[in-house]
């Protein structure tokens, strides 16, 4: 008789012999020796996915959550019914084609001709993201899908329309819910989400997605996101309860009929995988095929190691789809995301470390510029924890980064000024945002390049950097490894070091000489549930 397999153990603790780890670094992989006792955090391995898409989506239409209609009793010949879906900043990377949007969208479309429902129109739920290209709203909605709606009903919203946007309530909070006039005006709305990570979906994704500056300052803002212990839960975020209570008010007014569809972690292919395991699982073979990738990476331009990964999807799977009544649908959902991602900690750490990848929502296709940087160190890595901070009050946080200064001014022309303009003046949140983020929000060329071009809003790096700020007010100091010139690292109010054991030993003067210290293995990101 042969003993069963050990579980598979997603936190480990480093020795002596332990292997160098690997972090993200960019465009590139770094690679570091880490002191014994070193916890290194890693993600679950993924969730099986289901086989049949299909029969999965026609369940959860024709079963849905929270006492509604299934969707085809809610249909009628002559009705008006708008679809969302939303963008291309979910999931990182983009997964395989079909995209699961592109199976809802075919099974919503065949069951509303069906019912002979005509007056149909698709509307890429931005709010102040960029207007995706028409390629990759193909990409994401599949080619028959696009042939037949594209340009006319199916389109990117333009938040900046005014004549197109209305305000069809006010929170007692004082709140305006502003919304597509589109979706207003329908007998129906259909919204279609990707749930990659918690804060995806329910009542954010109507009461941010289908919205405007309008409606999106009221909880983008400093106030509201230093009021938020973790967005990653629902429960303790300030910016979630914002929108919640502009999705009731929503709901009153529109009938709305949620999809939401889960997915696994499954970043890498069965050649890849391996990156998601810890390094002491390797195998030889895997050993020289990492060594390999990381010298050719470093032989080729910064351009093209972009623009080739940028090329590789994801291989995510399905693991979960519910409809119907948005809180109800959401509720089921997070309890997949936890299954997940979610890992226990034991108490917190005085150091913590990740690296920065070349990705983030808001530069697909594009590049992580300075501002991206700051924000998927303090705003998304930092609050992937559920509880409390995996790093304790005044802890240090030490990431890899070459900081590189470097934006596209077509994606991010905004960003530009606010960087070479605002951030040599101050730091605070507060005094950003009170002398120039109307400024930035009304500027004749940020909203033409955002209405006709594909450019994010004029205010979204603004948001970017108040995204940041809970982080940033937790812990003690940021020093990032490997940034290839001094003044990125400066003006973001960040110390800086050549090396990881320079890091370490930089640490090692603020906590002591034996310091807790946690390595988070991302990506695949990791929610920690820290006790």
């Amino acid at each position: 008789m042969t003993d069963s397999p050990k579980p598979y153990n997603p936190v480990r603790f480093l020795d002596d012999d332990s292997a160098p780890r690997y972090l993200h670094y960019g465009e590139d992989f770094l690679t570091a020796k880490f002191p014994a006792g070193t916890r290194v955090v890693y993600a679950n391995p993924p969730m099986k996915p289901i086989e049949n898409r299909g029969a999965a989506i026609r369940y959860a239409l024709n079963n849905p959550e929270g006492g509604v209609p299934p969707l085809y009793a809610q249909l009628k010949p002559g009705m008006k019914v708008s679809i969302a879906i939303d963008d291309i900043s979910v999931p990182l990377p983009p997964m395989r084609t079909p995209d699961i949007r592109q199976q809802v969208l075919e099974i919503v479309l065949g069951i509303l001709k069906d019912h002979g429902v005509e007056d149909i129109e698709l509307i890429v739920a931005l709010a102040l993201h960029r207007p995706m290209t028409a390629a990759e709203v193909k990409r994401m909605v599949g080619a028959e899908i696009f042939a037949e709606h594209w340009p006319k009903t199916l389109y990117n919203m333009d938040a900046e329309d005014e004549e197109n946007m209305v305000v069809i309530g006010t929170t007692r909070h004082g709140e305006d819910v502003q919304v597509v006039r589109r979706v207003a005006e329908s007998d129906l709305l259909i919204y279609v989400n990707i749930n990659f990570v918690p804060m995806n979906g329910g009542f954010k994704s109507i009461g941010t997605g289908l919205s405007g500056y309008k409606g999106i300052r009221h909880h983008h803002n400093p106030q509201t996101i230093l009021k938020s212990n973790s967005y990653m839960d629902p429960e303790k975020s300030a910016l979630y309860d914002s929108n919640t209570r502009m999705g009731k008010i929503f709901n009153e007014k529109i009938n709305v009929f949620h999809i939401e569809t889960a997915l696994n972690n499954k970043m890498y292919d069965d050649q890849l995988s391996f990156l998601a395991r810890p390094e002491d699982d390797w195998t030889p073979a895997e050993n020289i095929k990492f060594k390999t990738m990381q010298w050719a990476l470093q032989k080729l331009p910064r351009a093209a190691k972009r623009a080739f990964f940028h090329k590789i999807p994801a291989d995510y799977g399905l693991v979960g789809v519910f409809a119907g009544a948005t809180e109800a649908v959401h509720e089921k959902t997070l309890q997949k995301c936890w299954q997940q991602h979610a890992v226990k900690l034991e108490g917190q750490c005085d150091v913590l470390v990740y690296g920065i990848p070349f990705e983030s929502p808001y530069n697909v296709n594009s590049i992580l510029n300075p501002l991206l940087v700051r924000v998927m160190a303090l705003g998304y890595f930092f609050n992937m924890y559920r509880n409390k901070p995996v790093i304790k009050k005044g802890g240090t946080l030490i990431v890899t980064h070459p900081c590189y200064d470097d934006f596209d001014p077509e994606h991010h022309p905004s960003y530009i000024e606010f960087f070479n303009r605002c951030l040599p003046e101050t730091r605070d949140s507060v005094e950003l945002q009170d002398r120039w983020e109307k400024e930035f929000a009304t500027n004749p060329n940020y909203i033409q390049m955002y209405r006709t071009g594909n450019a994010y809003h004029g205010v979204h790096p603004f948001y970017m950097w108040y995204w940041a700020e809970n982080g940033q007010a937790h812990v003690g100091r940021v020093i990032v490894v490997g940034a290839e010139n001094d003044h990125v690292p400066e003006r973001l109010g960040w110390l800086q070091a050549k090396t990881m054991d320079d890091a370490l030993e930089m640490a090692r003067e603020f906590h002591g000489p034996s310091p807790e210290i946690t390595l988070m293995h991302h990506p695949p990101f990791v929610i920690a549930d820290v006790e």
